[in-house]
């Protein structure tokens, strides 16, 4: 191999490495900081953010579907009763519309 490939190999496990680096020393930063109260709901809001940007440009089927499964959720706390009346739901106004 020539020095230009093995400069290459170091330079990309030194960025490995330091990203490895810099994510332990942010995280036990914020750990420690006034932030550490948004940790515990971040994956929530993470979900949250996914799912509102998926049904930005859904038709009127798709939202009833969710608010059906967001009923569930409510009712339930449970995801996979949740995601099976998402499902459900969907099968069920699709088959009353059309």
């Amino acid at each position: 191999m020539t020095y230009e490939q093995w400069g290459m190999i170091l330079a990309l496990a030194v960025a490995a490495f330091g990203i490895r680096l810099l994510g332990l020393v942010a995280g036990d930063r914020l750990q420690q900081s006034r932030f550490a109260s948004l940790l515990t709901e971040l994956p929530g809001l993470i979900v949250i953010s996914l799912v509102a940007a998926s049904l930005a440009n859904q038709p009127p089927l798709t939202w009833g579907a969710a608010v059906i499964a967001l009923g569930i959720a409510l009712l339930t706390n449970d995801v996979i009763w949740t995601m099976i009346g998402g499902v459900l739901g969907y099968a069920v106004l699709s088959y009353v519309i059309i």
